[in-house]
């Protein structure tokens, strides 16, 4: 992985070109931003009319990805304002721990509804939207971590790099929550919805630890 002072004289324009990149990334970040505001409002909505557990839980983890991309857009922000690196990924250090820990909570959301649902065999209505929102964001969230990896590799950011990560697993929890609603809708399997939202449990758990682990290790290096 390049350091800031490498790419700023190997990169393309060496600081214009270190300047360009973190514009892109900004709106890359701004984007994620703004498309999981809608497709938390959306789904925690839809979910809660339908009774539908891991459409709920996957707008919980787009509210998330707000944080996430929150911290990151800040960290950002603050370079292309002249900011220091020790300086510019500070906050970036505190938002991590708490992203991490916001991803514990959702699990223990999950896993207490998912099970009650299954104990109580409760089947969730029908939710067309819940299944358009899955399939749209299938298509969009590959290419926007795709995107984002390459701008965090070519400017040499751990945090950015790992926030593409993160989006990486909004995919893979778009695919849960089309394949559970769409049994539930097809074939009337009530259970398909609850399972769907437990499948989530080993990504989201991992990426708080990931997170609460990046975070506390880079406090301990930076006071040292």
């Amino acid at each position: 992985m390049l350091t800031r002072s490498q790419v700023e004289t190997t990169g393309p324009g060496s600081n214009a070109g270190r300047a360009s990149l973190l514009r892109r990334a900004l709106r890359l970040e701004t984007f994620t931003i703004g498309w999981n505001v809608v497709e938390g409002v959306v789904a925690i909505g839809a979910g809660w009319l339908a009774g539908s557990i891991a459409l709920v839980g996957f707008g919980l983890d787009s509210a998330i990805e707000v944080i996430a991309a929150g911290a990151l857009y800040h960290r950002l922000r603050a370079e292309v304002r002249g900011a220091t690196q020790e300086e510019s990924e500070r906050s970036e250090r505190v938002a991590l721990c708490i992203v991490g820990v916001t991803f514990f909570l959702l699990g223990l959301y999950i896993f207490y509804e998912a099970a009650s649902t299954l104990w109580s065999r409760e089947a969730p209505e029908t939710s067309a939207a819940g299944l358009c929102l899955a399939a749209i964001s299938m298509v969009v969230m590959p290419v926007l971590a795709w995107a984002k990896h390459r701008a965090g590799r070519s400017l040499g950011s751990e945090a950015l790099v790992a926030d593409a990560k993160e989006t990486f697993v909004c995919s893979y929890l778009s695919l849960t929550l089309l394949l559970g609603l769409g049994l539930n809708m097809v074939a009337g399997w009530w259970w398909a919805d609850p399972v769907a939202a437990l499948a989530m449990l080993p990504f989201v758990l991992h990426e708080g630890w990931e997170a609460v682990e990046h975070g506390t290790k880079e406090c301990e290096q930076g006071h040292r």
